[in-house]
């Protein structure tokens, strides 16, 4: 009994001395009861002693001085681009750690806090930072620093040199994958990086280009050849067919690829050596840049048919032309989103020669790979449904024009006509099938007359004629008024007569 007493009394009076210990531990560091441990770290910077102000304000520098690091972009054909940490948004992440760092040992009782401290003692406790960066702001560096590296695959192509063609041999393109390259930079710069100056490789694809020498040689046949006349033309329109047709010859298309007339011969503009020329537009024709682009999409329209090769998309013009047959046009307008485009529905690939001659005519020719059975024949034929004829006249007041000037567009029949597929075997008809439908607008004849003079009995007189609605009659009032007011010795012939069906083309408005 008396051993039990000792043995409790120096339980108690140790436990008195480790309390007492403890507390005056603890109190002689209440001065530096918000400094940070030591032994505790963030990536390999000691955290002892410091505040969690001056512990963020240490990890800011950090992370600022990576931002200066140079990254090097390794994208096609050993071309480099180096960018910083800063460019693509680059940032610490988890914000909280240094608060983490900073709670070691400060929570719980006075024994769970000493154990914290001396457990620190025997083992460091190191933290990691967490990053991230702006995947848009990767994106954008890659679409608009690296990209510009890529090399576009050219497909090999032909030309046609003396009656023969020639192969002209393509190029493998390469392109940097910019959703692949994306998540490589991401990935790395969170998660891999040391934070030195390094270099990263891009993911690059190749591009092999379409043709080779053995699949070109097999276009030798003549698939479909059409011609057209544009010898109504003035130069200026005359100037862009042949610039139009210079735009398309020479176009290799292999088999599935489809071919956009548009494409080729836009923009309308005269840096692509376009002028300014007649075009159809609400009923009217006026001048425009481009004006007779049309005549080279029908004329190629009409060649493609004969080689039956697979139309994707045709537009008839809004009113009728001369330079074809009711429903065998194809018209393009850019206003309208209008389009000729067809696919290469062979097997092999297809050359298409465009040219223009001396006296006026455009041809296209497009040549193949014949597998069609020798006696077997196509035609296409034109069929009116109906015409509508125009039964009035249109006279517009031009304010600013002098009087007796008067411009006139002639009238327009509208119709409407379909066009016939007509396959021949052994001249014999075997298959009638309805390519098109088309319907063109009926437009009157009209006149554009000026009345700006300072003479009332003139004024009086040209509106008199005009309240007729009589074309003729307002140009012989007009013709009189503009002798009246002209020298003695000038003859005044009245104005011609714009035609009744100019061969002009839609674009690039309607």
């Amino acid at each position: 009994m008396q051993i039990m007493k000792k043995l409790i009394k120096s339980i108690t009076c140790f436990g008195i001395i480790l309390t007492v210990f403890l507390v005056s531990d603890f109190q002689s560091q209440a001065s530096d009861k918000d400094k940070i441990l030591s032994g505790i770290y963030i990536e390999d910077m000691s955290l002892e002693g410091k505040t969690v102000e001056e512990a963020e304000a240490m990890v800011n520098d950090y992370v600022a001085a990576l931002l200066t690091q140079n990254i090097t972009l390794r994208t096609v054909n050993g071309n480099e681009v180096t960018i910083t940490p800063a460019d693509i948004g680059f940032t610490w992440s988890n914000r909280d750690v240094v608060k983490q760092a900073a709670s070691i040992g400060k929570g719980g009782n006075i024994v769970q806090r000493y154990k914290a401290e001396k457990d620190l003692q025997f083992e460091n406790k190191r933290f990691e930072l967490e990053f991230d960066a702006d995947k848009e702001l990767i994106r954008h560096v890659l679409a608009d620093q690296c990209s510009v590296y890529n090399v576009e695959a050219e497909n090999a192509t032909l030309s046609r040199e003396n009656g023969s063609f020639v192969v002209h041999q393509g190029q493998i393109g390469y392109k940097v994958k910019e959703e692949d390259s994306l998540a490589l930079i991401y990935n790395y710069i969170t998660k891999e990086w040391n934070g030195q100056a390094t270099s990263l490789e891009l993911a690059v694809e190749v591009d092999e280009p379409l043709g080779t020498e053995e699949e070109l040689s097999k276009v030798k046949d003549v698939l479909g050849s059409f011609t057209t006349s544009f010898k109504t033309s003035n130069s200026s329109r005359s100037a862009n067919v042949r610039n139009g047709c210079a735009l398309i010859n020479g176009t290799t298309l292999y088999p599935g690829e489809e071919f956009s007339t548009y494409d080729m011969v836009s923009p309308f503009s005269e840096a692509n050596g376009y002028y300014m020329a007649g075009s159809y537009l609400n009923g009217q024709v006026v001048d425009s840049l481009g004006g007779g682009i049309c005549q080279v999409s029908t004329t190629l329209y009409n060649a493609v048919l004969l080689a039956e090769l697979e139309v994707t998309e045709r537009h008839n013009h809004s009113m009728i032309v001369t330079y074809v047959d009711p429903s065998a046009d194809a018209a393009i307008s850019e206003s309208a989103g209008k389009d000729f485009r067809f696919v290469n529905n062979t097997e092999a690939p297809i050359y298409i020669e465009g040219y223009t001659t001396d006296d006026k005519q455009i041809g296209f020719t497009i040549y193949g790979m014949e597998t069609r059975d020798i006696d077997r024949k196509v035609v296409y034929e034109s069929e009116v449904v109906s015409k509508t004829y125009p039964d009035t006249e249109i006279i517009y007041v031009n304010e600013s024009a002098p009087v007796g000037s008067v411009s006139v567009q002639s009238a327009h029949i509208g119709y409407k006509a379909n066009l016939w597929k007509v396959v021949y075997k052994n001249n014999l008809e075997v298959s009638r099938e309805m390519i098109n439908s088309s319907v063109y607008k009926m437009a009157p004849r009209s006149a554009t007359v000026g009345v700006a003079t300072a003479d009332p009995n003139a004024y009086n007189e040209i509106m008199a004629a005009i309240s007729t609605n009589n074309i003729d009659h307002v140009k012989n009032v007009a013709a009189a008024l503009a002798a009246a007011a002209a020298p003695p010795a000038e003859t005044v012939t009245p104005p011609a007569e714009i035609p009744a069906e100019v061969p002009a083309a839609e674009t690039p408005a309607e």
